[in-house]
């Protein structure tokens, strides 16, 4: 297929396939779907707003993307359009609850994208009952990642600021998409690049076999040997045949994140480095073991190209180190920093064939595997040049279930737009875990962040014993 309704037509590329991949598990393709609302302590002008929003629409051709199946390759292609000229509707949530709009809102979020040649996001104007106004974004995962999801709200924005306040500087220029998918699929089409980045990942696999770490304990690993009666297996199941997942959300203040980022500042590494250390120490305690490993979702927005071409750019790797109890709490932090550098430069590889290499080497039974949960930290905010100019204008987001989630649990850590505190935001399959072990497990690495903070030079069997 090499056009559609006379657009030029390109090939998925690997991490959208990633999404087509678990989607095909899912009784409900909404599994897709990532839905947010951004609102303002502000009254605005809706049209001013829906020509801000058009503006965007123009400025960023991932959001105007469509997809196409080809029959006879049995595949699907993508296109852009040239404009987006649907409605953008305004719903007005006042005299309503606030459980009540949020409940409307979840609800947009699990209509899923399903058809060919239509639009794969949805926009809405919204006033919120605590007189807040602003916006509503859900958009097909295959086309949208946390970081292209916060730069279109924050690009509308400016828009919106350039147009009806003096002062606002008119927001760069975005990225084209199309050429950020066609060096995508030069990397992936046999190139010296993923030659080597294969054997980086390969030879990593071949080392040694990872070990499962549970929430809460060995039980799970323990069950899953006396089920398969194999004494020696290292892997347990990572989900259950039930997609049906919620969100639980814990918020962590303004004060203790600014003292975390202090820290990472004064250390010279990212909060992303010291999230996974008070994870893996966590998991170091309740399973008696040094072996840990987190699944680790990779922005791939290392260039400006990158950075503002929109779409979906996430690889998610498995992340295994092991650190001895008689290292210093900043000695493991150092080794996950350097191990994440090491890492990073790898990371366009493809994460799907990874895990079917690491299953087959090691006969893997279906349906286990070594990673009791994956993360991603975004550090990119509202809260950025550009938009400290309009003063101290409050901000909310809010995030949205799609109401099924493909694995047990995965931990997405974004800063508030109100106060740039951390929200915890755990997806999770409600047949494997409950909020109160959610809560449980984000309370104790709480406690090892801030015992380690503290005491850096602590050894890491000190800090274990003190949480």
């Amino acid at each position: 297929m090499k056009t559609r309704k006379g657009y030029k037509t390109y090939p998925l590329t690997v991490a959208q396939k990633f999404h087509n991949f678990y989607a095909s598990y899912s009784p409900g393709k909404e599994i897709l779907n990532v839905g947010t609302s951004l609102t303002i302590e502000f009254e605005l002008n809706i049209d001013e707003l829906r020509k801000a929003i058009y503006k965007a629409y123009d400025r960023c051709e991932s959001m105007r993307a469509r997809l196409a199946y080809d029959k006879k390759e049995d595949q699907w292609y993508q296109y852009i359009v040239d404009r987006e000229e649907r409605e953008i509707e305004f719903v007005d949530f006042t005299g309503k609850t606030m459980e009540e709009a949020e409940a409307e809102m979840t609800a947009w979020t699990r209509v899923p994208f399903d058809k060919e040649d239509e639009p794969m996001n949805k926009v809405v104007i919204i006033k919120t009952p605590d007189g807040f106004e602003g916006m509503y974004l859900v958009g097909d995962h295959r086309f949208l990642d946390a970081q292209s999801l916060i730069g279109f709200m924050k690009d509308v924005i400016e828009l919106y600021c350039n147009a009806n306040f003096e002062g606002v500087a008119y927001p760069a220029d975005m990225r084209s998409y199309t050429e950020q998918i066609e060096k995508d699929l030069a990397y992936e089409a046999g190139s010296k690049a993923q030659a080597r980045d294969k054997e980086y990942f390969y030879r990593q696999i071949e080392e040694s076999e990872p070990i499962y770490n549970g929430l809460e304990g060995t039980k799970d690993l323990e069950d899953a040997r006396a089920a398969t009666g194999n004494p020696g297996l290292r892997a347990a199941p990572t989900g259950t045949d039930s997609f049906v997942a919620d969100i639980d959300i814990f918020h962590l203040e303004e004060e203790p994140t600014r003292r975390l980022l202090t820290f990472c500042e004064q250390q010279h590494v990212s909060l992303q480095c010291l999230l996974l250390m008070g994870m893996r120490t966590y998991l170091q305690k309740a399973n008696h073991c040094d072996d840990v490993s987190i699944q680790v979702a990779y922005a791939r927005r290392a260039t400006l190209q990158e950075k503002k071409s929109g779409g979906t750019r996430i690889h998610s790797f498995p992340f295994r180190t092991i650190i001895p109890e008689d290292k210093t709490f900043l000695e493991g932090i150092f080794e996950i920093r350097d191990k994440q550098n090491e890492v990073f430069r790898y990371v366009n590889f493809d994460p799907t064939e990874y895990l079917g290499y690491r299953r087959q080497y090691y006969h893997t039974p279906q349906g286990m595997g070594y990673e009791t949960l994956a993360i991603t930290y975004q550090p990119a905010t509202l809260k950025e040049k550009g938009l400290t100019d309009l003063g101290d204008i409050k901000y909310k987001t809010k995030r949205y279930g799609n109401g099924y989630y493909a694995n047990g649990l995965y931990l997405t850590v974004m800063h508030r737009a109100e106060d740039n505190g951390l929200d915890f935001s755990f997806e999770h399959q409600t047949k494997m875990y409950s909020r109160d072990q959610l809560e449980r497990f984000y309370y104790y690495v709480c406690k090892v962040m801030f015992k380690g903070i503290e005491s850096p030079n602590l050894k890491i069997g000190e800090v274990i014993k003190l949480v």
